[in-house]
């Protein structure tokens, strides 16, 4: 039918951003290596590094060095960004998905 997409020619999408899944990571091992975040979120190390750029810039973590390695804090009392969710804190969502076991690619 013209004008109709089918469910193959639209862009797939899922339910948690790249960011969420990065800082449940940094959640749950606050040491983890971009390397280590980049295959566990089947992202590249280079996206990694952004996200972890723009949630650093918007006050949702703190990065310190510690030897050879970052040592990340998650931010307690951050909110939602999108107004929709009002000004509800994150760490609920956060929490739920670092306690969820990461599937190995």
């Amino acid at each position: 039918m013209a004008g109709m997409e089918t469910m193959e020619s639209r862009t797939s999408w899922t339910f948690v951003t790249n960011h969420a899944r990065v800082l449940a990571m940094l959640l749950r091992d606050p040491e983890v290596r971009m390397r280590d975040m980049a295959e566990a979120c089947r992202i590249t190390e280079r996206a990694v590094r952004a996200v972890i750029t723009d949630l650093e810039t918007a006050g949702y973590l703190t990065r310190a060095r510690n030897g050879r390695r970052n040592h990340y804090q998650v931010a307690d009392g951050t909110l939602f960004r999108h107004p929709a969710e009002g000004p509800h804190e994150i760490a609920h969502l956060i929490r739920l998905l670092a306690d969820l076991e990461p599937s190995r690619p």
